[in-house]
């Protein structure tokens, strides 16, 4: 892949703008709990559920990957195990 993350997010928050902007309000924190949101769940499918590897890749202590995941109503991901 030739883009890095930065040009892809760019791309991505623009055209969002370009849709929607007349009903951005707190775009930081939508775009950051969208993207841990994301990241948790691509990791932790990685990690085949795995929460003490997907926290150390994460740069997270496991209490608090688990906190993130139910805050973010994602139970179904500590049941993945293997």
């Amino acid at each position: 892949m030739s883009k890095n993350l930065s040009s892809l997010l760019k791309v991505y928050i623009a055209e969002f703008l370009v849709t929607h902007h007349h009903h951005v309000i707190d775009l930081h924190s939508a775009c950051v709990e969208e993207m841990e949101r994301v990241l948790i769940e691509v990791i932790m499918d990685h990690t085949n559920g795995n929460q003490v590897q997907a926290a150390k890749m994460l740069g997270l202590n496991r209490s608090t990957l688990r906190r993130k995941i139910v805050e973010y109503r994602m139970e179904n991901l500590l049941s993945k195990a293997s």
